[in-house]
């Protein structure tokens, strides 16, 4: 896939605090995103509540966000960092969930943010029971 030069800088949403049934797989495939996307020249916003992990290492991103993944937190971190996209894939459910939320509060819209990886669509399709069984027929 080619590098796509209309997108500068991307939010990373991570996974939070290590949960039953959310293993730490996504700290790992957050911190290689990270590191991939640095390589290929974006500017890289991570957001995750869990301080504990490598992902929040100071060399990991250039900017650095321990707060709560939460729709209205996150969209403070929009409003400050301008991000061209937020990529809410390599932090498991939780930031699937936020992601949901911002499309789903027009925060995404509003700022003029694309989301990454997995449409707010796609994410709601495998997410809500009815419509999965739907795409599955």
């Amino acid at each position: 896939m080619p590098k796509r030069t209309d997108i500068k800088s991307i939010l990373i949403l991570g996974a939070g605090p290590i949960v039953i049934g959310q293993a730490c797989e996504f700290d790992y495939s957050g911190a290689q995103a990270c590191k991939a996307l640095r390589e290929e020249g974006y500017r890289v916003i991570l957001v995750n509540s869990n301080p504990a992990t490598i992902m929040t290492d100071p060399d990991m991103a250039d900017a650095t966000y321990i707060e709560p993944i939460h729709w209205e937190v996150v969209e403070k971190i929009i409003e400050k960092e301008k991000p061209d996209a937020v990529l809410p894939t390599m932090g498991g459910q939780t930031a699937l969930n936020c992601a949901l939320e911002l499309d789903k509060h027009g925060v995404l819209a509003k700022h003029g943010v694309e989301l990454i990886g997995a449409t707010a669509d796609a994410i709601d399709k495998a997410e809500n029971r009815e419509r999965f069984d739907k795409a599955m027929k």
